[in-house]
């Protein structure tokens, strides 16, 4: 069917709410490092917060997240070990784990990767470089 003009009658537009957001899980106990990250996110991806690296392991076990974002510097369990925990268990072991911390010294991001981290970023947060990698890793 074509409209009076002989033009093709308008194709609605790709409709993406159908489509599942991918979710990240945000580990850090900083409120205003939380909401920067929460803000930079919430429109393209579903969000889960914790603030303790031993909420941050039960939520990625209970949730499964595509991805997360651990702070490393973290109260009860530390970064660095919720890290070991989730990928130790096989059924997070697959879940890309995102370091984001402010330890920037020598040799972090080797112990990071040694963790269990499969990528790495400094804070602050470099808004394009963290969506370069949140595209390498989710797609």
């Amino acid at each position: 069917m074509t409209d009076e003009v002989g033009n093709d009658p308008p194709v609605a537009a790709r409709d993406d709410r159908d489509r599942p957001m991918k979710r990240i899980l945000i580990v850090e106990d900083v409120a205003l490092n939380r909401d920067l990250l929460t803000q930079l996110l919430e429109d393209e991806y579903e969000i889960l917060i914790a603030v303790d690296g031993a909420a941050g392991v039960d939520m990625a076990i209970a949730h499964r997240p595509d991805l997360i974002l651990m702070d490393l510097s973290l109260p009860l369990v530390d970064g660095w070990e919720a890290t070991r925990r989730i990928k130790a268990d096989a059924t997070t072991a697959a879940i890309p784990v995102m370091a984001i911390t402010a330890n920037a010294m020598t040799g972090d991001e080797d112990r990071a990767r040694a963790a269990g981290c499969d990528d790495f970023m400094t804070k602050p947060v470099d808004e394009d470089l963290l969506f370069a990698k949140l595209q390498h890793w989710l797609g």
